[in-house]
């Protein structure tokens, strides 16, 4: 099943026709919301809103070990994230969307990044975080409604919630080799993995962040909401075209990422242990 996690200003998915929501309460505590379970352009789909109906939770204070989890416990295979991000290069225009491949962690440890630990040792490789198969299939939906998708960037995630200064954006610019800015990717990604599950990102690009030396181009709250609301129509019209098609089988790297990666012997793990690794390797 495909699952949708909406950024900012995508909190319910118009002509989506609801049969369920779900309260679940994970190992790892509360998603960010009820999750929506219903039809979408006749294929059955999930829908969680990243940051809550009502846009309570900053990007540090989501619950994404939660959200996985209950994706997945669902029945979640594969996930489409969209997330607002700066651009860092100029050709990348607000108003335009970009496929992130790559991901650079610059937050600052505040958030929970993997489902194991406390007993439970795994190692999941993520040379290549984003789903190929899926990357192509969304890249694929774009050119066939002939939308412009920047494909193979690099997202560097930062803590927040406070926008960056000048010196963060040349670094993650020039340093890191990074083409977008944000602040919710990681570890969202990295849990997917963990979970098996395929994921991608559209990033709606809103903003130049900070490192352009005319100031009116600065990121801003007022320019933001303005740019970004029009870019996630554009983002729902990819996923529509998304769906019209079956998707590619996902590649069993992903697919089956923890079959060499738990170290911990099954019978050292406790009973609900083995249950939320069950759900994770199913």
């Amino acid at each position: 099943m495909l699952a949708v996690i909406g950024g900012s200003g995508l909190y319910e998915l118009d002509g989506m026709t609801i049969e369920k929501r779900h309260d679940i309460e994970t190992p790892f505590g509360e998603p960010s919301d009820s999750i929506v379970e219903g039809v979408f352009q006749n294929e059955h789909i999930l829908f969680l809103p990243r940051h809550g109906r009502h846009h309570h939770l900053l990007p540090h204070e989501v619950n994404y070990r939660a959200n996985i989890f209950a994706l997945k416990q669902l029945g979640a295979r594969r996930i489409f994230s969209v997330s607002a991000a700066g651009s860092l290069r100029e050709e990348l225009r607000p108003g335009d969307m970009a496929l992130a491949s790559q991901y650079f962690d610059h937050t600052r440890g505040r958030r929970p990044y993997s489902f194991f630990g406390d007993g439970v040792t795994a190692h999941v490789s993520t040379a290549l975080p984003a789903c190929p198969a899926l990357s192509n299939d969304i890249a694929g939906a774009a050119k066939r409604l002939n939308l412009t998708l920047h494909l193979d960037k690099t997202y560097g995630c930062v803590e927040g919630p406070r926008l960056g200064t000048r010196a963060e954006s040349y670094f993650l610019r020039d340093s890191a080799g990074c083409d977008l800015v944000g602040m919710t990717n990681v570890p969202e990604v990295f849990l997917a993995r963990e979970a098996q599950i395929a994921y991608c990102t559209v990033c709606v690009i809103t903003d130049y962040d900070c490192w352009m030396d005319d100031p009116t181009q600065h990121v801003s709250v007022e320019k933001f909401l303005e740019i970004y609301k029009a870019g996630v129509e554009k983002a729902k019209d990819l996923l529509t075209e998304l769906v019209r098609q079956p998707l590619t089988d996902t590649p069993a790297d992903v697919r089956h990422a923890l079959k060499s990666a738990v170290l911990t012997p099954d019978d050292h793990l406790g009973p609900a242990q083995r249950e939320w690794l069950r759900v994770l390797r199913a």
